[in-house]
């Protein structure tokens, strides 16, 4: 099966492989899987609030109006009823953070380590959670955006590293999780 210029192919049937399913196979997974499950889960998210009336009401009352002004005459494109750059900054914040804050969470990965760029990510998550929760004002929800953002791309980054542990030499996974 030809995959990206190379041509692999597929061992015989009934090959074995001497890898096991570990529990540090399985956390690695898991753990590589959370960088993309933190995207898809808020583009679930913002999907969906941004299409609730009572959301529109409190941050984006011209883009409820004409969500209603279109409801009334039966249009059936959502094309230009979520068209409001206020709108379009909460959705796009997360993802700008996001990738600014990938490029610089390698820099402290490497000074300060895959665990404690983890932990960064962890706090600015649940401030950014909470300031999300919290917010009032558009300012202070892309604020809140903005620091999920830079959660997920710090997680991503440090997720990353976990990807191929399971296929390392033992003594470079010990010099990895160390």
């Amino acid at each position: 099966m030809p995959v990206g210029g190379f041509s692999v192919t597929a061992p015989p049937p009934g090959t074995e492989f001497e890898a096991k399913i570990t529990p540090t196979v399985v956390v690695s997974c898991v753990m590589a899987a959370t960088g993309g499950l933190m995207f898809g889960y808020d583009i679930g998210i913002a999907g969906g609030v941004t299409a609730m009336d009572d959301f529109l009401r409190e941050f984006f009352p011209a883009v409820l109006e004409k969500k209603t002004r279109t409801r009334e005459v039966k249009a059936t494109s959502n094309y230009c009823k979520y068209d409001d750059q206020g709108l379009q900054l909460f959705t796009s914040s997360l993802y700008l953070a996001a990738l600014v804050a990938t490029l610089l969470a390698s820099y402290t990965t490497r000074r300060l380590g895959r665990r404690l760029t983890m932990l960064v990510a962890g706090v600015l998550f649940t401030v950014g959670a909470i300031l999300n929760g919290a917010a009032r004002n558009l300012a202070t929800l892309v604020a809140g955006r903005i620091l999920l953002g830079c959660a997920v791309g710090f997680a991503n980054q440090a997720s990353r590293i976990l990807a191929p542990i399971p296929y390392c030499d033992k003594n470079i996974l010990s010099h990895i999780i160390k």
